[in-house]
């Protein structure tokens, strides 16, 4: 199975309530296999577009996709990722590492700005 993410986060304020909302699809019919919206308390924007990452990544981890594109609006978080940007924030690094660390339990992904 191929699946497709969507995520997004964000902060009013920056830092300010924030939350994530993450979609995640069969990419072969376009079903929706998990959509939510979590509120996560006071947080910066970069923090937040992270907890929507490791939110669907830790929903892939357990349908086991035979690949997993993810689609995120933050150029910053996907250049991150993709090894062109180094995290420097010493608050991004540890969500950056579990992102690693989930990234790494699947066979094959793909991540898009």
């Amino acid at each position: 199975m191929k699946l497709t993410a969507y995520i997004d986060g964000g902060a009013r304020g920056n830092p300010g309530p924030a939350g994530v909302g993450v979609v995640i699809l069969d990419a072969s019919d376009q079903t929706t296999l998990h959509a939510a919206g979590y509120f996560l308390g006071r947080t910066t924007n970069n923090v937040a577009e992270y907890h929507g990452l490791l939110r669907a990544l830790q929903i892939a981890v357990k349908l086991k996709p035979a690949h997993l594109s993810i689609i995120s609006d933050s150029q910053l978080m996907v250049r991150q990722i993709h090894g062109e940007y180094r995290v420097k924030s010493p608050d991004l690094k540890p969500l950056y590492e579990q992102a690693m660390t989930l990234l790494g339990k699947l066979r094959d992904w793909s991540f898009e700005h």
